[in-house]
């Protein structure tokens, strides 16, 4: 074969991309767990978003847990044993153990495999924000970029994303502890949407809007004031199985902002991080430098 070595890139399920994005960028995947009606399942293999969804319509509350430590082992350590470099794209510490997790299975392993290429990057973002950082990273590899590179682009990327985004209701993330009780009390008043961001890889509220059309135009004045070079980035929107407002929010960022529409990553917000969100979230990712 010769050459160099390639370099592999792991995501977990919270990064919030559908298969189509793993395989086209040979990107792997470990599951984040959702628990529903007292089973397990794997998010993004053995349970559809649209289950979680149609059960916290019907008022279930599923919960969530961090990738087992067992399968971040096993990865790692059929990686360390082939020697072949891999870099994981991990959801935000702020928001799931997943990161820590990862960390400590980093170090078991590197106890018997010392020079083990095994390298984490906790990028401080959520769903399709760390989708976008992992399909980055990935295209850097395709391209034959070093490990360092890609590190250095890959946390460049993760630092500069944003996440702006609004929630049908306050109540399930507050449930999951993911904002706090004054934050989700506000909401379901009166007919409020809740525009929040994500900062230091935490969830923040950001401001109260009348009205669920007017969310849509503020999200897009929004990435305006905070957003550049759009016409050189993928902007990615995922959405809690509410196509239809995802397609519109699209639309508006391609007539407002002249960015093609079919470059915008449209993706539903997978089991776990919907578990937290719920059904008729709206999220949107955008880079607010130009990506080096």
């Amino acid at each position: 074969m010769g050459g160099k070595m390639s370099i592999k890139i792991l995501a977990d399920s919270a990064s919030d991309l559908s298969k189509h994005y793993y395989n086209q960028y040979n990107i792997e995947m470990v599951p984040l767990t959702v628990h529903l009606d007292g089973k397990e399942y794997e998010d993004g293999q053995t349970i559809e978003p649209k289950t979680v969804y149609d059960s916290m319509r019907a008022g279930k509350s599923p919960k969530t847990s961090q990738v087992s430590p067992q399968l971040f082992k096993a990865v790692f350590t059929k990686y360390a044993e082939a020697n072949e470099p891999l870099l994981y794209i991990a959801f935000s510490s702020e928001l799931s153990g997943t990161y820590q997790t990862a960390k400590m299975m980093e170090l078991e392993v590197k106890e018997s495999y010392p020079d083990a290429p095994i390298h984490i990057i906790d990028t401080k973002c959520a769903s399709i924000g760390c989708g976008l950082v992992a399909i980055h990273a990935a295209k850097l590899a395709h391209n034959g970029a070093t490990l360092e590179e890609i590190i250095e682009s890959a946390e460049y990327q993760a630092e500069h994303m944003e996440h702006i985004f609004t929630v049908d209701d306050l109540e399930y993330l507050y449930r999951g502890g993911r904002v706090s009780k004054t934050a989700a009390f506000v909401g379901t008043l009166l007919k409020i949407k809740p525009l929040l961001h994500v900062e230091d890889g935490k969830l923040i509220p950001l401001e109260k809007i009348r009205g669920a059309k007017k969310v849509l135009s503020r999200m897009v004045e929004i990435m305006e004031e905070r957003g550049t070079d759009f016409q050189n980035q993928t902007i990615g929107i995922s959405h809690g199985d509410d196509l239809e407002k995802a397609e519109l929010l699209a639309s508006m960022i391609s007539e407002k902002l002249g960015v093609n529409k079919d470059d915008i990553v449209i993706d539903m917000v997978g089991a776990s991080v919907g578990s937290h969100a719920g059904p008729g979230t709206i999220a949107l990712f955008f880079s607010n430098k130009p990506i080096k």
